[in-house]
Parts: C-alpha cells; sequence; structure tokens
C-alpha cells in the first residue's frame, strides 16, 4: 500500500477548501489536516482493500468529502447529537460530519469487517471517539440498546428509500430525524417510500436538493422526521426489506 503524493495531496486540499467555501461551511486549519489524513489513508488502503472507485484528489474531496457534508443543517443537529451512520462503509457521511461537529456521538456501523477495520485504524490515528459496530441494520432495529436511541441516522447509496427507511427509522427517536443521501432519482424514491415511511413511524419527508461544486448531477438530502413509535415488526428479519419492500 502507498499513500498519495505530496502534488495529490495539495490537490486535494485546495479543492476541498475552495468547494467547502462554496457551499457555506469553511473548514479550519485543523479540519483540513484531519480531512486530508482521511483521504491519505483511504487511499492507501484502498490499494488493498477496494474501499472506494472515487480515488482522484479533487473527486474525494468533492463527491465523499463535500457530499458528506452536504448532510449538515444546523437545526437538525442539537448539541452532542447522537448519529449512527448506517452501511458507513469508509465513513460517509459519519465521520465528514464528525470531524465538521466534533461534539457528535457518533456510531458507525457497517456490515464488512475490513471497512471497519479501516475506520478503527482511521479514528485512532485521527484521535476521534466514535462507536464501530458490526452488524447489520435489521438486526440492530430490534434490539433495545439501539432501538428508537439516536438523534440522527445517515445513509448514503445504501438501498432505495423505501428499504432504507425499514432500516434507519426503527433506530431514530421520536423527535429525530433520517437522513438519507440520495441521487438523481430522489424525488421518485420519496414519492414509492411515503406509505413505508408512514407505516415506519415517520412524518412527512422534505426533500432538499444538493449541487456539488463544479458538478451538475441531481442530488438531494431526503429527511425524514420520527414523529411515532415504529410498530415492533419492524425491521423485518431475514432480508425481507429487501425481497418484500413496503409500499
Amino acid at each position: 500500500m502507498s499513500k498519495p503524493t505530496k502534488a495529490e495531496r495539495k490537490i486535494f486540499v485546495e479543492t476541498l477548501t475552495k468547494a467547502a467555501d462554496e457551499i457555506g461551511m469553511s473548514l479550519t486549519d485543523p479540519q483540513l489536516e484531519q480531512f486530508a489524513f482521511y483521504y491519505e489513508t483511504l487511499i492507501d488502503w484502498n490499494k488493498k482493500f477496494n474501499l472506494t472507485t472515487i480515488v482522484a484528489p479533487e473527486e474525494v474531496a468533492v463527491k465523499h468529502i463535500i457530499d458528506s457534508l452536504s448532510a449538515y443543517e444546523e437545526k437538525l443537529f442539537p448539541p452532542e447529537a447522537s448519529l449512527l451512520d448506517l452501511g458507513t462503509g469508509a465513513g460517509f457521511p459519519g465521520l465528514p460530519l464528525k470531524i465538521w461537529r466534533p461534539d457528535i456521538s457518533l456510531t458507525l456501523m457497517d456490515s464488512t469487517v475490513k471497512r471497519l477495520n479501516f475506520l478503527a485504524e482511521l479514528t485512532n490515528e485521527l484521535e476521534i471517539e466514535a462507536t464501530i459496530l458490526h452488524g447489520r441494520a435489521e438486526d440492530a432495529g430490534q434490539k433495545e440498546i439501539y432501538r428508537e436511541k439516536y438523534d440522527l441516522v445517515t445513509a448514503r447509496a445504501v438501498a432505495r428509500l423505501n428499504i432504507l427507511a425499514e432500516y434507519a427509522l426503527p433506530l431514530v427517536r421520536i423527535g429525530g430525524y433520517f437522513l438519507a443521501l440520495k441521487g438523481a432519482k430522489f424525488e421518485e424514491e420519496r414519492a414509492e417510500a411515503k406509505g413505508a415511511i408512514k407505516t415506519l413511524g415517520g412524518g412527512g419527508a422534505v426533500t432538499r436538493p444538493v449541487t456539488l461544486p463544479g458538478l451538475s448531477d441531481k442530488r438531494a438530502i431526503i429527511i425524514v422526521p420520527k414523529i411515532k413509535q415504529t410498530p415492533r415488526n419492524f425491521p423485518r428479519l431475514n432480508g425481507l426489506a429487501t425481497k418484500k419492500p413496503l409500499r
């Protein structure tokens, strides 16, 4: 494994600095250092473990880091908010949000051990407190230790919204939010998931379109408030959320 060159690191930092300014989230020098280390470690590990297909420094800066930060909205993030990042992969969007808001109590959950090993080493090197949780959302949602415990649950590029809602909403406390980072078909997915969200205790979903600096593709954050308890039979086990999605 080998880390990016100094030139690539410079491109990453310059791109990230400019893009963050463009979305109104100016980063401090310590934050930029943390993100640069994140980028270097991601690329280093990726050569062996295939954590991401996005490797160019300017693309990691915008398509991973800025895309993750686009989920932030101050009014949705109370002080010391508890945040569970579902199917976190290489840590997006949870870890960038933690770097932006260090007071967040962060849990990173994934079913793949190699990703969690990467995140454990990365957060240790960055001296960032985070709970690294190995497991599946359908199992976690049925355990009292996790069920309806989080102010925020985030998910990025995991599944369609009607499936994701069944995994995420059982983990969100009443009064909290599920934040889904979605691509071009976000309106179609929101309409498709309306019934599922209601069944699972969610309120009316709000779509906040996102434009990433330098990119023209459509994206959005779908914000789902949790307004009542999720019925005990959700999430369904044995992959039923995927096999027979709620309508």
